[in-house]
């Protein structure tokens, strides 16, 4: 694995953490979000969001966790209380850049996760995944996330997809 650290994000990290995100979704969601919704997604237009949110951490309650190489951020976290349950933690973003699929830069990033999570001392997390994306789905699983029963759909780009959610405890 390449050398690579994990820290907080800053919102001059915004620019860098859309263009993670635009590149993950064009290639982890190929063939299951619609072609024209990917190929219209723009890391310029998401740049604002993504400064917003960081700006916005609550650390370690919420945040966002970038995973850093010598080429740069190649990885993002997103997390913060649950909608549903505010006392247990949900991660609602976990991307990579596609060429660092395999590496374990990924598995290192949702350790840190976790890490951060227990130290606001949160004892559960939830993630939802789509339910067709099995490479997601297998990633999670080996990290000892398991579905807990409740699914929703996600209409992303006028399609109709199902959405399962996972639970892990923490700690």
């Amino acid at each position: 694995m390449t050398a690579m650290q994990t820290r907080q994000a800053w919102p001059d990290d915004a620019s860098a953490v859309a263009g993670v995100y635009v590149r993950s979704w064009q290639a982890a969601f190929a063939g299951l979000v619609p072609q024209y919704y990917l190929d219209a997604m723009d890391p310029s237009r998401e740049e604002s969001e993504w400064k917003t949110r960081i700006a916005e951490t609550r650390w370690p309650l919420s945040g966002v966790l970038v995973a850093e190489t010598e080429a740069g951020i190649v990885g993002f976290a997103g997390f913060g209380p649950s909608k549903e349950t505010p006392a247990v933690a949900e991660i609602g973003t976990l991307y990579t850049m596609p060429e660092v699929w395999g590496t374990g830069i990924g598995k290192h990033l949702m350790l840190a996760t976790l890490t951060t999570l227990g130290q606001a001392e949160y004892t559960q997390a939830t993630l939802w995944v789509l339910e067709d994306n099995g490479r997601a789905r297998r990633f999670y699983e080996a990290a000892g996330w398991r579905a807990d029963g409740a699914a929703a759909e996600d209409t992303t780009g006028g399609a109709s997809l199902n959405k399962l959610r996972y639970r892990r405890p923490l700690g």
